[in-house]
């Protein structure tokens, strides 16, 4: 894998990062304000799922060159 597709991945790591901390951020004030009288657990839980996917996705993102070659090797 080269250096500028690398620097890709990373790019789009960090912008479905921030999309997904935003979306979960948002999420849980909806539901905080609408349905948990305020408090801030819904927005703790909210931005936290939106990272653990952004974190899952980037992941799995990274580590799909290797077990494509790794598959290409076995056959």
């Amino acid at each position: 894998m080269s250096e500028k597709e690398l620097g890709k991945k990373w790019d789009r790591c960090l912008a479905d990062g921030a999309i997904k901390l935003g979306t979960g951020l948002g999420l849980g004030v909806v539901f905080s304000v609408l349905f948990f009288k305020r408090h801030t657990w819904p927005i703790s839980l909210g931005s936290g799922a939106g990272l653990g996917m952004a974190y899952a996705n980037c992941q799995n993102d990274l580590r799909a060159h290797y077990l494509q070659h790794r598959s290409q090797k076995e056959q």
